[in-house]
């Protein structure tokens, strides 16, 4: 169900993920990203998805939790999965199937495409789990902060994202109770032709752009109540502080390249 959309959401809880500076985990997760993409044999893929398992632990979150909230991206996943192995004719023929044949170049690659696919998923969404969204406004804010000198909007974009990641997990439950409401009167999003389905899904999408609007021009009345004129001389209620673990992360990302560049075939 939407309800349980992980995306943009934060789980308070005492870890040592929690407890790093976010300005070391965005730069974590912009290299992490990088790094993924090293990764194209099975000795390499597995041990990112080591690599990856082990934050996840360290996270202290629930795995059941984690993986359940994962469930509406798996879907895209699989259809990347099917599209490499069905559509990817390279190296010999494992299963033909008359219109459709799987060649062993198109497993490789499906295996390997979806795999990388869930380990940033999965990454990226700790990132959300374990970090406030102001957290992660002020860390971002902090990071492009050279750019002010170009007339860059750093502020501008640091609240847009903010913003951004604190109405995902609004606009999904706003989603689900409009299918709710939806189901009751006798729809269907599960069964059925696909194009009953597309013509389902119209009457969901005005509702969800009306509330969305409506939130949004609720939004902007309550910041010019409250005064704000933009990022110009404003003051920071928490301040950042960088550790020993947040340099000890990207150390540890950094012997992860290492170790990529050198198992890589």
């Amino acid at each position: 169900m939407m309800e349980k959309m992980i995306f943009g959401r934060y789980v308070p809880a005492k870890s040592i993920l929690h407890q790093m500076d976010p300005r070391a985990k965005l730069l974590f997760i912009f290299g992490f990203i990088g790094v993924v993409f090293l990764a194209n044999n099975a000795v390499t893929y597995a041990l990112l998805g080591l690599f990856t398992f082990s934050a996840l632990i360290l996270s202290n979150l629930s795995i059941r939790f984690i993986i359940g909230g994962l469930k509406p991206i798996l879907w895209l996943i699989l259809f990347t999965f099917f599209l490499h192995v069905f559509f990817t004719k390279e190296g010999p023929v494992m299963l033909d199937l008359g219109i459709l044949s799987v060649h062993e170049e198109g497993l490789r690659q499906g295996i390997f495409i979806s795999l990388r696919f869930f380990y940033l998923i999965l990454v990226t969404s700790l990132l959300t789990l374990t970090t406030s969204p102001i957290t992660i406004t002020d860390g971002l804010e902090t990071l492009l902060n050279p750019l002010k000198k170009v007339k860059f909007p750093v502020h501008e974009l640091a609240l847009m994202m903010s913003i951004s990641l604190r109405f995902i997990p609004t606009l999904m439950e706003e989603t689900d109770k409009i299918m709710k409401a939806q189901i009751a009167r006798g729809a269907e999003f599960s069964s059925g032709p696909i194009k009953d389905r597309i013509k389902a899904i119209i009457p969901l999408l005005i509702p969800l752009f009306v509330s969305a609007f409506k939130r949004a021009e609720d939004l902007a009345t309550a910041m010019e109540a409250r005064g704000y004129q933009g990022g110009e001389g404003r003051t920071k209620y928490r301040l950042l502080s960088w550790h020993k673990k947040d340099t000890g992360a990207l150390i540890v990302l950094a012997l992860l390249t290492t170790v990529l560049i050198i198992f890589r075939g």
